[in-house]
């Protein structure tokens, strides 16, 4: 009998071959079928998402009106975006209302989500998220126009201060051009809030309550648990929210559009709102696209490094 027989129990002619094989097999097949469920979304990005950033970079090389032929004028329309002082502009007030639209939603959602995680048990918890959460969930054109009623000379906010006696600060907030970016930015700040309360508060239930039961027992009070404990348990969520409050900020759009239009005069227009104007009223796609590369630019250059910082506290 021979050696063979005795360890498998088997003819030698009948020895099957080993499971390497037949594993190595498996994952090939295996990842054929993963690539045949990804390709049709694969082809989806490629074509809504990669082709149009190709096609507006090519169009940013040329003066074209959409619809003529187009002439090659190289880095000329780049130029014209950091020379013309109404583009220039705009960015800058894109870059402003990130003070609005990321600082206000973070700090002051921090301090309400803290507040309610220590009420957790009680209605007014519940009825307080709600509440704060539903202006994420109203369509932003809806919000502009409630906003622009309640920011008119006779608005609620003008009739609030003259029953306080403070009849003289009523102004037309978002018609007075000293005030109408910060007006756009608080309406932005109202609308991100509520998604910057759920993300904190998501990130606070992951928190240990030991952490915060040592803390009280060396006597730690509320403020000191809060910047000791709160804050540097939530970097990964505060890294999420202050991404995409920028990205809100930079690509704004909507509200803009309908609360002022830009105006009054340039003193809230965006980069997103040129844009538009640039290539559909006065047919100039070629700048328009190349303030579409700079806004691109723009947004990776400020958002990469803090999805760097977010993943290297991650680790």
């Amino acid at each position: 009998m021979s050696s063979e027989l005795l360890t498998t129990g088997r003819p030698p002619s009948t020895v099957v071959a080993g499971p390497p094989a037949r594993r190595r097999r498996r994952f090939r097949r295996a990842g054929w079928a993963g690539w045949l469920f990804v390709a049709p979304a694969l082809v989806f990005y490629a074509v809504f998402v990669l082709r149009p950033i190709v096609l507006t970079v090519q169009y940013s090389f040329y003066d074209w009106n959409g619809i003529g032929a187009s002439t090659w004028v190289g880095f000329d329309n780049y130029a014209k975006v950091f020379r013309d002082p109404e583009l220039y502009q705009s960015i800058l007030h894109a870059v402003e209302l990130i003070l609005f639209f990321s600082g206000i939603p973070v700090l002051l959602g921090l301090a309400i989500a803290a507040t309610i995680r220590r009420i957790a048990a009680s209605r007014l918890a519940l009825v307080a998220r709600t509440v704060l959460f539903l202006p994420q969930v109203i369509p932003l054109v809806a919000a502009g126009i409630a906003w622009t009623w309640l920011l008119s000379a006779t608005g609620v906010v003008n009739q609030l201060f003259s029953a306080l006696g403070l009849g003289t600060v009523s102004k037309a907030w978002l018609g007075d051009s000293s005030t109408a970016l910060p007006a756009v930015g608080v309406i932005g700040a109202w609308v991100l809030l509520g998604l910057c309360i759920l993300l904190f508060l998501s990130g606070m239930s992951k928190i240990d309550p030991a952490l915060y039961e040592a803390a009280r027992i060396d006597g730690a009070g509320v403020v000191r648990e809060f910047f000791a404990i709160t804050v540097p348990s939530l970097r990964q969520e505060i890294g999420v929210c202050v991404t995409v409050t920028m990205i809100a900020a930079l690509a704004s759009f909507d509200i803009v559009y309908v609360s002022t239009q830009g105006g009054p005069g340039n003193a809230t227009m965006v980069p997103g709102l040129e844009i538009y104007y640039l290539a559909f009223s006065q047919r100039e796609v070629g700048l328009a696209s190349a303030l579409a590369v700079v806004l691109m630019v723009l947004v990776l250059g400020l958002v990469l490094p803090i999805q760097r910082v977010s993943r290297e506290d991650k680790a």
